[in-house]
């Protein structure tokens, strides 16, 4: 199934409106990306800036709160998509 999505580093990313979920939702965490603004460049439409969390994908675990483990803003997808890759990383290592 992961096979009709687009893929980074190995991890599907899928898209609903501005926001962008990066990772394997049956795995404790993923990576949620919200598009804040975006630019225009040689007529196509970029994002800018983008809010990143890293977030706990726990149904047990109600407070929104206690969800969230990191978060950060940085201006561009690539820089967004690098750092939420790096936490995401090192977040499942520690799980194992």
């Amino acid at each position: 199934m992961a096979d009709q999505f687009l893929m980074y580093k190995g991890r599907p990313l899928v898209r609903n409106g501005n926001t962008i979920y990066y990772g394997y939702m049956d795995e404790p965490v993923v990576v949620i990306l919200q598009i804040m603004s975006t630019t225009e460049i040689q007529g196509e439409e970029v994002a800018e800036k983008i809010n990143l969390q890293l977030f706990r994908t726990d149904p047990t675990i109600i407070k929104m709160k206690e969800k969230i483990v990191k978060k950060a803003e940085r201006t561009g997808l690539f820089d967004a998509l690098d750092v939420g890759s790096v936490w995401l990383e090192r977040e499942l290592k520690a799980a194992k």
